[in-house]
């Protein structure tokens, strides 16, 4: 069963984020710079569903409970150098 990720939105740039497998779940704070997510495509897609996909992306390689309680959206290519041209694929199909 795949997790279940709920993105909201606090402003327009912090977005709370919960991620439930089962019967546990995280909690997360994610910034996102409107270039930054203007540079990954947010153009055609909304910055809540970049966040959700960014999600996806990082439950593929790692359990919820690995991912950082609070970080910019940035970040992830830190850790992942084929973060921003995977993702960029995702959000514009």
């Amino acid at each position: 069963m795949p997790a279940e990720i709920v993105v909201q939105s606090a402003n327009e740039t912090k977005f709370e984020i919960t991620v439930r497998e089962g019967a546990s779940e995280t909690r997360h704070i994610v910034t996102v710079e409107p270039e930054y997510a203007r540079k990954l495509g947010a153009r055609k897609a909304s910055v809540e569903d970049l966040v959700r996909r960014s999600f996806e992306f990082l439950l593929e390689r790692e359990p919820k409970e690995s991912i950082l309680r609070h970080f910019d959206l940035e970040d992830i290519s830190r850790y992942f150098p084929e973060y921003e041209r995977e993702i960029r694929n995702r959000v514009n199909s």
